[in-house]
């Protein structure tokens, strides 16, 4: 029987499939579609220290074999993440949950990570320096090096959880984040978010998007994504997530493969719900093609 259990740093799970923030709400959503405990974890949408309705309309276009957005963090701030909607996910959900948070200064992150660190709810802090649709914030930590330890440091004192860095893709070398963000104290790192892109309206001559970028996921981007955590493995003796354009059991063993000790999976969940359930369902079998008992003896195979 396969072997699906995987080790995030010092947290178990019962398989390698997380629901990437943004693109599951707060997880209980999904509750009303499947049993969601049978998910490894899940990563819970960005959150700021205000309320954020998020960037102007229009915020989504479609791309081959992917998409654009430019949601901006949308989210209700972390006082009414706290008070509604952890207690509403941990009704239905006793997996771990990684809460993600985003902000436009050290004293924000800092502030907002200090407050989930006091949630039994949540097992570990996914610190997003890789958001690229706001301005002055979320990706201007993550593309230099110096900004992106300073901001790690100032977390890591403030916290006792494990603090996962999401990094961004759109630098010229993802692996001098990733060495900084060690260097700073985190636990794990989480790769890739968005890349940097645009669409336009012919008809109407100016982009899609009222933002005029966005943010591109979904199929297309994996195998930038499974490059990156292939190098970023090579780099830093921490945990790997790996995240981007994964959207079957094989990509997951691919990417686990490549380094990844468990996987995200974004943009798939838009086009189909069950996307996750149905990655975990088809594990095993797949893992049976491959000839692999347990999952997590995988990680790193390809190096």
């Amino acid at each position: 029987m396969a072997d699906l259990k995987v080790m995030l740093g010092d947290v178990l799970l019962d398989n390698p499939v997380i629901p990437a923030s943004g693109t599951f709400g707060f997880g209980y959503e999904f509750a009303e579609l499947y049993d969601i405990n049978m998910l490894g974890a899940i990563a819970i949408k960005g959150t700021t220290r205000e309320e954020r309705y998020g960037n102007p309309l229009p915020r989504i276009a479609e791309c081959t074999e992917g998409m654009l957005n430019s949601v901006g963090l949308q989210n209700p701030g972390i006082d009414e993440v706290i008070a509604t909607e952890l207690p509403k996910l941990r009704a239905c959900f006793r997996k771990p949950i990684l809460a993600n948070i985003s902000g436009f200064s050290v004293d924000e992150y800092v502030e907002c990570c200090e407050k989930m660190d006091r949630q039994d709810q949540v097992n570990i802090l996914e610190v997003n320096i890789s958001c690229p649709n706001v301005h002055h914030g979320g990706m201007s930590f993550g593309t230099d090096p110096s900004s992106a330890y300073d901001l790690v440091k100032a977390v890591k004192k403030a916290v006792s959880k494990p603090v996962y860095v999401k990094l961004t893709p759109n630098v010229t070398d993802i692996t001098e984040i990733a060495k900084a963000v060690e260097e700073a104290g985190a636990d794990g790192v989480v790769l890739i978010n968005t890349l940097m892109a645009m669409r336009i309206d012919l008809s109407q001559r100016r982009p899609i998007l009222a933002n005029k970028t966005g943010g591109f996921s979904g199929k297309a981007i994996f195998p930038v994504a499974v490059r990156m955590v292939y190098q970023v493995y090579e780099t830093v003796d921490i945990p790997v997530i790996g995240v981007g354009g994964i959207s079957t059991a094989e990509d997951v063993l691919e990417m686990m493969m490549a380094g990844a000790c468990a996987v995200e999976v974004g943009a798939a969940n838009v086009v189909n719900p069950y996307a996750c359930k149905e990655i975990i369902e088809s594990l095993p079998a797949a893992m049976e093609r491959y000839g692999i008992e347990k999952i997590q003896s995988i990680v790193g195979g390809a190096h």
